[in-house]
């Protein structure tokens, strides 16, 4: 097992449709952008990517499109699923493609004990070799890996970290506190919370807003490293406008009429997701204006 750095930016990458199909040269223009952007990491196939509507053909193709237009890039694949079978089957189904390390979120419906996370987690890792990111994001599961239980996996060899999106910052802050004595990296899962986790010790964000604005976010990030916090302020003023937007439907509808606005995709998502209304068009056709991206 190798370990990987996942300081600054990492862009959960949206998948664009085109009559019922994947733009595959939307996706490719989408990301040379995030490359250009200087974005430091790619996740592809997490949920931004709606991957549970993809085959496992198109995740295999998604994945070789993001690796030939971002060659040197760290990559990490989303490979969760709410069964440890259908997990490993993921893991098995992309371990050819050589992902950098895995995000597997915490098993979604189910709503397994600590225990039962624990447990999961732990094969998960014992059966690849590739370094895994654990995911908490209890708005989408309906569950909540505590920190007790995330300090404890964080002992595990080929658990790298964990991508945080529980929005409690006193967990997050005692999972931080937690390992530091650990080689493990605590990422922000929401974009509004990048400033206040990274002030405390988180190492970077797995962001849905850097889908629309790569430098800004990528710059956010890099007055954090620097601890420029004053530039880090205004920048996270600029952009909480976009945070916001970002979510005022299901995750990505709003990013993918971002996206169309701007000219690079349709706003077209798989069902059981539909378009975004007129509202939000209004909403973040003046958010883009006001934020001053292209």
């Amino acid at each position: 097992m190798h370990n990987i750095d996942l300081s600054g930016c990492g862009t959960a990458l949206i998948t664009p449709f085109k009559n019922g199909a994947i733009d595959f040269d939307a996706y490719r223009t989408l990301v040379r952008r995030q490359v250009a952007g200087g974005i430091d990491f790619l996740v592809p196939l997490g949920t931004t990517a709606e991957t549970p509507t993809l085959s496992a053909d198109e995740k295999v193709a998604l994945f070789k499109a993001t690796r030939e237009e971002a060659p040197g890039k760290i990559l990490v694949a989303g490979a969760g699923s709410n069964s440890l079978q259908g997990t490993l089957a993921n893991i098995e189904l992309l371990t050819p493609c050589k992902p950098d390390a895995w995000l597997i979120v915490v098993p979604f419906y189910n709503k397994p004990s600590q225990e039962g996370i624990y447990q999961y987690y732990k094969a998960v890792s014992e059966a690849t070799d590739i370094p895994v990111l654990m995911y908490n994001v209890p708005g989408r599961t309906g569950v909540n890996m505590d920190a007790s239980t995330c300090i404890r996996l964080a002992k595990l060899p080929n658990i790298i970290g964990v991508k945080e999106a529980s929005s409690r910052y006193s967990q997050i802050s005692e999972i931080i506190r937690g390992t530091e004595n650990e080689d493990f990296q605590v990422l922000s899962g929401n974009d509004g919370e990048t400033l206040p986790l990274m002030a405390t010790g988180a190492k970077g964000v797995i962001s849905v807003a850097s889908n629309v604005a790569p430098e800004l976010m990528v710059a956010l990030t890099n007055a954090l490293t620097a601890w420029d916090i004053k530039e880090a302020r205004r920048l996270h003023h600029l952009l909480a406008p976009l945070f916001n937007a970002c979510f005022v439907e299901s995750n990505p509808t709003p990013t993918k009429l971002a996206l169309e606005i701007l000219g690079y995709c349709s706003k077209d998502v798989r069902l059981p997701l539909v378009p975004a209304s007129d509202k939000t068009k209004e909403l973040m056709t003046s958010v883009i204006k006001e934020t001053g991206i292209c």
